[in-house]
């Protein structure tokens, strides 16, 4: 059986592509066709860090993703989030590859960001807000320029320098985080922040605004007056068990990401809308399963 290595990943997966195949998976899920379990997920209590398990099955493919998630590791240089995937053969359960998951979780996360923020946000939609200057960051401007033109990209981060640079790699500007939100069309959150980094107040009505950075089920990158806001998730029954966003403040759930995406549960344009995002398994199989296609091309 092949190993794929993130290389190779890198050498195929194109953001043009996964976007389109992300909005698919969403649908597929909140109609049923793609099944999986919540996610289990083992605290490494010596080493601060999570072990994750992630199986699921969509229409054409199977597959399992094993995830690690070690905040300490940025302080090393080395990626908080790391993982394999196992791809089946779906009709008899046949092993088919496994490939080195990090890349794949880092572009899958940015493409379904991507993905909401094409259905909800305005088409004259121009300047974005940034919380976070890692590489979920960093993805996240190259995906939604897939979507959006932004002339105007503002970029915080807790450690003042990262922010700088990546400020100066994508063409944006540094600032403070309330500056950074305040009129913003569109924010994004991808700090991992067990502690509100975002006052609600701060946003203007209307703005669009995501969290992709996972606090644990305790945890919460966001205040009470943002969750007070339309909420949208990718799933009902995953953010309800781990996202600190919804958990801490009892946020109610307007509608799941896939019912937003298939019309069956339409915005108001005028509503400031926010998407928690936790991360599935669906997402990660139909990825890897987008590679793996084009490999053996």
């Amino acid at each position: 059986m092949r190993f794929v290595e993130e290389a190779e990943v890198a050498s195929v997966l194109q953001m043009e592509e996964l976007i389109p195949a992300m909005r698919r998976t969403m649908i597929d899920f909140s109609q049923g066709r793609a099944e999986q379990p919540p996610r289990r997920i083992l605290p490494v209590k010596a080493h601060g860090g999570y072990f994750g398990a992630m199986p699921a099955a969509t229409p054409d493919g199977l597959g399992v993703k094993l995830v690690t998630v070690y905040p300490g590791n940025a302080e090393k240089g080395r990626p908080t989030h790391m993982a394999l995937i196992t791809l089946f053969r779906p009709e008899t359960g046949e092993p088919l590859v496994v490939m080195d998951g990090r890349l794949i979780t880092e572009m899958r996360t940015a493409a379904v960001t991507a993905a909401y923020v094409d259905a909800v946000a305005a088409d004259s939609a121009s300047s974005l807000a940034i919380l976070g200057a890692g590489l979920q960051g960093e993805s996240h401007v190259a995906a939604l320029s897939h979507v959006r033109r932004f002339d105007d990209i503002r970029i915080w981060s807790r450690t003042p320098a990262h922010a700088s640079e990546l400020a100066e790699k994508i063409g944006g500007r540094a600032m403070g985080c309330k500056e950074a939100v305040s009129d913003a069309d569109v924010v994004v959150a991808a700090t991992g922040s067990t502690e509100p980094i975002l006052n609600g107040a701060w946003l203007r009505p209307g703005a669009k605004v995501a969290s992709v950075g996972w606090s644990g089920a305790d945890g919460a990158e966001f205040d009470r007056a943002t969750m007070s806001n339309v909420v949208v998730v990718d799933s009902r029954e995953g953010t309800q068990i781990e996202s600190g966003n919804i958990r801490k403040y009892h946020a109610k759930i307007y509608a799941e990401l896939g019912e937003v995406l298939d019309g069956r549960r339409p915005l108001n344009p005028e509503n400031t809308v926010v998407f928690d995002s936790i991360g599935m398994a669906c997402q990660d199989v139909t990825a890897a399963r987008l590679v793996w296609q084009k490999l053996l091309r």
